[in-house]
Parts: C-alpha cells; sequence; structure tokens
C-alpha cells in the first residue's frame, strides 16, 4: 500500500508539473485595483481620493495640471502685510487695473449733484468738495468713491424729505389747534391775534431767531401752537392801547397821521414821544414819518 500510494503522490505531482497554471478568478475578470489607473496603489487615502476626484486617470492627466498651475502662480501676486512699507503697496497698487487702484490725489475725483435728485433736497458741493480729500486718505479707488458720495447724498436726500415731511405735518396741526382756539382761520379774531403774536416776536427781537429754530418758517407760517398763543397773549399785553384792522395794520388814534384837512395835533405828537418814544416810532413810520425826526426833536 506503500508503493501505491507513492506512485500515486508521483503521479499527481507529474500531473501538475506538466498543466498549465490557472488565472486567479478575480485577476481574469479585471477586478484588481492595481490594474483600474496608475495611481490604484497609492498608499496615501487622501492623494488617492484627491486624484479619483479630479478625475485623472493617467500621469499624462496630472503633469499637465501641474503646469497649467505652475504657469497660472508664476502671474499671480498677493497683498503685502497690513503694516507693510508704503512702497511695497505702492508696487502692490500698480499691478492692479487702473480704476482698482487707490485714487492718486483728491482732484482726481469729481462729484456733482446727482441727476434725479429732488429740487427740493438740498445738495452740498462744498461738503463734496472737502469729502474728496477724505476719500484719497482712505484710499479708496474711483469707483468705492463714488458709491460712497452717491450713497451719501441719498441718505441725506431721504432724511431732508423726511425732515420737510415732518415739517408740513407741524405746520398744519399748528393751524388747526390755531382754529381751534382763535377760531376760523378767515375770521376776525384769528387775524387779529396772529398780527399780535408776530408783532410781539418782532417787538422782542425774535423773529430770526424762531426762523432759525424753525419755529417760524420764512413765509410766516408757525410751526408751535403753543408758542403762537403765548406771543399772542404777550402782544395783546403789549399793544393793548392800539388795535388791528381787518387787514392786520394797526389802527385807532395816530397822532402823526393827518386829517382831511391835513392837519395833525403836535401837541399830541410831543405827548406821545414823551410818554412812550417806542410807541411813538412805531406810529410814525406807520404814518410815514421818519421816526428819528420826531422823537430826537422832543427831550423826553
Amino acid at each position: 500500500m506503500t508503493d501505491s500510494a507513492e506512485a500515486g503522490s508521483v503521479a499527481a505531482e507529474t500531473s501538475s508539473a506538466g498543466a498549465p497554471a490557472q488565472p486567479n478568478a478575480s485577476e481574469a475578470n479585471g477586478s484588481s485595483s492595481a490594474a483600474d489607473t496608475p495611481f490604484s496603489g497609492l498608499q496615501d487615502e487622501g492623494a488617492r481620493k484627491w486624484v479619483e476626484t479630479k478625475g485623472y486617470k493617467t500621469v499624462d492627466d496630472v503633469v499637465s495640471a501641474a503646469h497649467s498651475l505652475e504657469t497660472k502662480l508664476g502671474t499671480a501676486f498677493t497683498a503685502p502685510a497690513a503694516d507693510a512699507p508704503k512702497e511695497e503697496w505702492d508696487r502692490f497698487w500698480t499691478k492692479l487695473p487702473e480704476d482698482r487702484r487707490p485714487i492718486a490725489s483728491p482732484d482726481k475725483l469729481e462729484f456733482k449733484r446727482p441727476e434725479g435728485l429732488p429740487e427740493n433736497v438740498p445738495y452740498s458741493s462744498e461738503l463734496a468738495e472737502a469729502s474728496r480729500s477724505w476719500m484719497h486718505e482712505a484710499e479708496l479707488n474711483p469707483k468705492q468713491a463714488q458709491v460712497v458720495h452717491d450713497k451719501f447724498v441719498g441718505y441725506m436726500a431721504e432724511q431732508a424729505q423726511a425732515q420737510q415731511a415732518a415739517m408740513a405735518k407741524s405746520v398744519e396741526e399748528t393751524h388747526d389747534a390755531l382754529v381751534k382756539e382763535w377760531g376760523p382761520q378767515d375770521s376776525e379774531g384769528f387775524r387779529t391775534k396772529l398780527e399780535l403774536a408776530n408783532r410781539a416776536m418782532k417787538k422782542l427781537g425774535l423773529v430770526d431767531a424762531y426762523k432759525a429754530k424753525g419755529i417760524l418758517l420764512p413765509d410766516g407760517a408757525l410751526t408751535d401752537q403753543q408758542i403762537a398763543v403765548a406771543f399772542s397773549a404777550i402782544g395783546e399785553a403789549m399793544f393793548k392801547e392800539d388795535s388791528i384792522g381787518s387787514d392786520g395794520v394797526p389802527g385807532g388814534e395816530n397822532p402823526f397821521k393827518r386829517d382831511a384837512n391835513g392837519n395833525r395835533s403836535i401837541t399830541a405828537i410831543s405827548a406821545l414821544v414823551k410818554s412812550d418814544p417806542e410807541r411813538a416810532k412805531r406810529l410814525a413810520r406807520e404814518a410815514g414819518e421818519n421816526p428819528a425826526l420826531w422823537v430826537s426833536s422832543n427831550p423826553l
């Protein structure tokens, strides 16, 4: 039995030695990762995934991509550090398109009133002129400077229009309140009280100050009902000896005015000048006379 087993073993070995080697099933099917691309055997998983993501299939693909990148990097430039010398920044700016470089000098900027800006909205040429230096100092380029200018003007226009709307509303509310207190606008009482308020403000020298504060508008409209009522009362006390005609002109006896025969009472004028010089001046002006001539010729 030993001889048979040995003989069989020899036969098996002989048969195996003479037969061609059988290929591995997975290799025959082409599933070996080593045969996919030249990069399948990369040990760095990150590098392998990067190649797969880029879609590189051959070494030529990688070389071409690397060459293209090197060419681009050769023309690229980076901004200097924030604290780099001015010379470095100047060299950097020269590499940018001209319209992207900082303004060379304030004179290079030209600002003007934007088209479409409402006529009732003010535009300050002086402020625009001053802002050119500020934008040059900030190293803005022309496009940035123009955007800042236009945005600022637009904002100021919105603020001005809002202020005008608020002023108009204040005038309307003041008018409505005075109508409730003084009666209809075309009534004798309304005109009289308004005239007294105006005369009191003039007498006290507050017209210009109130105009500056927006309390009294250039057209004479008041924006504060309480002030109007207060000055009407002040005027009534100051000018209680006068009367106000329907046309808003002070009336009553005025010794400076001539009667139908062209005469006037010098005695009455003298007495008025001595008792109330300021009232005498006012009535003289109302009569078309020069107040200085009458007041100065009558010692007080």
